[in-house]
């Protein structure tokens, strides 16, 4: 596996220096089992929506509030996730969680990479599920806290905020068209109109955004797989489907 030394090249000179004070880096948490088109998606969007400079995926050795099921090998996972991010600009994997000779949670390893990198801004990415799920995360309200966050949602899927702290729900800004029930508060130098313009972010927040609606899950393709279902080659990236046929991953 390759050296998880966290990168630090330079930004380029051309941007504005009042715009990019900082680097913005993202890490994606989640177990990537498989990856599938929708991560890959979130990634070029993101990557796009917040000016980041790089978009790392983050993948989970075991995520321990996951405790029904257990992954297949990170060796597997991580390989499909390179291979699938081969040719990406700006996103990388990193193996700071699968390098570890024990479970690694979310809040140590956010606390590890704001000492790594002092100097940037942390977005830190989870999928819908995981943000319902939050309550159960080791010390969730520090972890949402930390940092920013982006929240990825998709299509149909009803997102809750009543399981939060109303210190967090005054962090959160939704960028989506619709946002029933609850309305927060967004900064001056904040641009939330049309989806090619770009966020001037501010500090400490929490983004919803159903940026990319791709209705796509990797329990799906797993269940798709196993039941030698047609079609589910088209959700991952070919590299990954040949991955997956060739070593029968999922039967």
């Amino acid at each position: 596996m390759p050296d998880k030394t966290i990168s630090t090249k330079k930004r380029s000179p051309s941007r504005p220096a009042a715009a990019f004070a900082n680097r913005r880096v993202a890490y994606y948490g989640g177990s990537f089992d498989p990856v599938h088109r929708g991560h890959l998606a979130s990634a070029r969007k993101l990557i796009q929506l917040f000016h980041l400079d790089e978009f790392v995926f983050l993948p989970a050795y075991h995520a321990p509030h996951k405790i029904d099921r257990k992954p297949i090998s990170a060796f597997h996972r991580y390989a499909m996730l390179s291979s699938a991010t081969n040719n990406m600009r700006k996103v990388k994997v990193s193996t700071i969680e699968l390098d570890l000779p024990e479970k690694s949670y979310t809040v140590e390893t956010l606390g590890r990479l704001k000492v790594d990198l002092p100097d940037s801004d942390i977005f830190f990415v989870m999928g819908a599920d995981s943000w319902q799920d939050i309550e159960i995360w080791r010390e969730w309200e520090k972890l949402l806290l930390m940092t920013n966050h982006i929240v990825v949602t998709r299509p149909g899927f009803e997102m809750g905020f009543s399981h939060v702290t109303d210190e967090i729900r005054n962090r959160i800004v939704d960028m989506r068209k619709t946002f029933p029930g609850f309305k927060f508060k967004v900064s001056s130098d904040e641009d939330l109109g049309t989806s090619n313009s770009h966020l001037e972010i501010s500090s400490d927040r929490i983004y919803i955004t159903d940026a990319v609606s791709m209705e796509i899950s990797s329990s799906a393709i797993r269940q798709n797989v196993r039941k030698n279902a047609a079609g589910w080659q088209k959700d991952v990236p070919r590299e990954v489907a040949k991955y997956i046929e060739k070593y029968q991953i999922y039967e």
